[in-house]
């Protein structure tokens, strides 16, 4: 690439969001900021904004609105509010790649708007792929549009593919730390506090994926995403607990071999393999040492400890709307816990309830997805009582 690209982030002031703006502050050269969209945080919006010469800001919530517009009055940055001018952010014309970095379910319909208008993705919300993989996938073929995935799983993944012909995979082998809660016994599961399940021994992310860290929630989700991004079986899909989290993911091939991807807990490396990719980017930081981890340890995920990794396989299995209604369950019940409304062990009884109670569509739409994330956040809220 010789050219800047020109860059739309979803999701700018998230921890995501935030890194990104770091590697493009790197590599002013290579990318330019068109579009940054936030939620709430006007005040970060703004500043980012001013700093990097954005030509549109969209705040999420239309209440923030008028806030943003005098602290960018004097610009001439256009200021908008909203879903739909979220999604029109992401089908801009003047927007060669899109980093999706936004939390939950309010990136799928952005994510359909980009492939729509052609758009690279460098995706790092998995929700997209969990609650519409089949659709958002089939979409991006018929429009020719390469997602590259953020997530540091997927990305150890899409490397150790490389080169590789696709009929000698045997299986992925994906690895997670175990959360903040890995060496706490099941039994005392119930006494958890938000304070505790977000203190995550190597990651550092918003609040929302730390939890589904400590739950596993988002390894559950990152199987679902696996499997469309890379056309593997459930079956071929294994998840290990790697406690030091330096070895990312692998994949084991027909004749035994596997072959994976290492590097520091930093995700300024997964998104700047999005970003730059095919090429990778020169980064001048301290090189990777292995001789820092003299002890590198694997081991089997406890499905007592961590239910919700077998229900998101559950959920892969029966396709249609089931990761929907868990994604969307998931969503209300992690933010019940974190504002103290419901108990840890509570996400999981509130994702299975709503699961058992739900309608199914086997073959959705995206309109059909739209309802089921409703439904699923009404039985959620009803079973915490809320």
């Amino acid at each position: 690439m010789s050219s800047k690209q020109r860059i739309t982030i979803l999701g700018s002031t998230g921890s995501i969001g935030a890194q990104t703006l770091d590697i493009v502050r790197s590599y002013p050269e290579r990318f330019a900021i068109t579009t940054l969209v936030a939620n709430s945080n006007w005040q970060r919006l703004a500043q980012d904004a001013l700093m990097f010469g954005a030509q549109r800001v969209v705040i999420g919530d239309k209440s923030h609105y008028n806030a943003l517009c005098e602290a960018l009055s004097g610009s001439n940055i256009v200021v908008e509010a909203g879903s739909d001018a979220i999604c029109a952010a992401a089908a801009d014309a003047d927007c060669d790649m899109v980093v999706n970095a936004l939390v939950g379910y309010a990136g799928l319909h952005p994510t359909a708007a980009a492939i729509e208008s052609g758009k690279r993705i460098a995706l790092a919300n998995k929700e997209t792929l969990v609650v519409g993989g089949d659709i958002i996938m089939r979409e991006a073929r018929k429009h020719g549009v390469e997602i590259v995935p953020i997530d540091s799983e997927h990305s150890a993944i899409m490397q150790c593919l490389e080169g590789e012909r696709r009929e000698h995979l045997r299986r992925l082998i994906i690895t997670c730390s175990g959360g903040a809660l890995r060496d706490i016994p099941c039994e005392e599961l119930r006494t958890v506090t938000p304070d505790m399940a977000l203190r995550h021994p190597q990651w550092s992310m918003g609040a929302k994926i730390t939890i589904d860290s400590a739950t596993l929630v988002n390894k559950g989700f990152e199987v679902i995403e696996a499997h469309w991004l890379f056309n593997v079986e459930a079956e071929r899909i294994k998840v290990v607990i790697h406690p030091q989290s330096i070895v990312h993911s692998m994949v084991e091939f027909s004749d035994g071999s596997v072959k994976a991807q290492l590097g520091t807990a930093d995700m300024r490396t997964p998104i700047s393999y999005a970003m730059f990719y095919p090429e990778r980017a020169p980064h001048p930081q301290e090189e990777f040492s292995i001789l820092d981890y003299p002890t590198l340890s694997f081991r089997e995920v406890d499905n007592a400890k961590y239910p919700a990794l077998g229900i998101a396989y559950e959920c892969l299995e029966r396709r249609g709307t089931a990761a929907c209604t868990m994604n969307g369950a998931n969503e209300v019940a992690v933010a019940a816990f974190l504002g103290g409304k419901c108990g840890y062990c509570d996400i999981v009884g509130a994702i299975r309830y709503a699961l058992d109670n739900a309608s199914f569509s086997s073959s959705p739409t995206l309109d059909d997805y739209d309802k089921a994330n409703i439904e699923a956040r009404e039985l959620a809220s009803q079973y915490l009582k809320l």
